[in-house]
């Protein structure tokens, strides 16, 4: 019993030590595993696009040099008078990202109370999960044009309808990573927090809701990236002045002239996307961080 009670005692002292015994270029190596992957791919896809233009003899006009897509962004607007490019890109893609953000969070939202809803009430959930699952494959051009007519008609502002179009790809993930979350704690735990009278408000948030967090930011992630297509749609048929999906269709309305354009705008929309994914990451660690330190 006395040795049990000393090693007991010895383990956190132990794990704290943990992190200063290990070698100054353990964290080093870690991180350059975690990238190295991600340039190779880099590397890999910006070879084979000039190895394809060389061997097919792609001419510029419909595949530029990639030396000319990043080259665009330092070009001026406005035959030249105007601000940079890369300037304007920027505010583009903020406005985007506002969009995109108000609807994920619309999206979450409702994704997080129809699960709460589908796990008590199992007659709703039979009911009504295959129009929830109908509802997503239902083309998003379709959907976006009768969103923002519709809202618009009804003296909404032009956001308040790209983002609930944003939100229409944002709260199935939810919904259904939640739902799968609230059911993931051990069956054994909710008994025995029942045996003790515990009440279903404690029984959701300090068993269902811990088990479910997992899940629940698995889903986010593919909304994060979800709710920025989602507000890039919902900008072609809104008239929107400002947006990455504006720069896109005016991009491709010039294609010919100036085909890097493009490209660049595609650019800054997939930056946006991982951008939100990394927030969405980040908030997972600092969130989780505790239960990883735990185990």
């Amino acid at each position: 019993m006395h040795e049990e009670v000393v090693m007991s005692a010895e383990r956190p002292s132990a794990r704290r030590a943990l992190p200063v015994t290990l070698p100054s270029g353990g964290h080093l190596i870690d991180l350059l595993r975690r990238i190295l992957p991600v340039c190779l791919v880099i590397v890999v896809s910006l070879c084979v696009w000039e190895g394809a233009k060389f061997l097919f003899t792609i001419p510029d006009n419909k595949l530029p040099h990639i030396s000319d897509v990043i080259g665009v962004f330092m070009t001026r607007t406005q035959g030249g008078n105007g601000p940079l490019l890369l300037s304007q890109m920027l505010i583009n893609a903020w406005a985007t990202f506002c969009v995109a953000a108000g609807g994920f969070l619309l999206g979450s939202v409702l994704g997080f109370v129809l699960a709460l809803i589908f796990t008590h009430v199992r007659l709703l959930e039979r009911g009504m999960m295959p129009y929830v699952i109908g509802s997503q494959t239902v083309p998003i051009l379709a959907i976006a044009p009768m969103v923002v007519v519709g809202l618009g008609a009804m003296g909404a502002p032009g956001w308040v309808a790209k983002a609930v179009v944003a939100a229409y790809l944002t709260f199935f993930p939810v919904t259904i990573g939640m739902l799968r979350g609230l059911r993931a704690a051990p069956i054994q735990a909710v008994e025995l927090m029942r045996s003790y009278a515990a009440p279903g408000s404690q029984v959701f948030l300090k068993l269902s809701l811990p088990a479910s967090l997992p899940y629940l930011f698995a889903s986010l992630k593919i909304a994060a990236t979800a709710s920025v297509i989602g507000a890039i749609v919902a900008e072609l048929p809104a008239g929107s002045s400002r947006g990455i999906g504006v720069v896109i269709i005016n991009a491709a309305q010039y294609y010919n002239s100036r085909p890097p354009v493009l490209f660049a705008a595609v650019l800054v929309a997939g930056a946006v996307g991982l951008f939100f994914y990394g927030l969405v990451l980040l908030t997972e660690w600092l969130v989780l961080r505790n239960r990883r330190l735990e185990s």
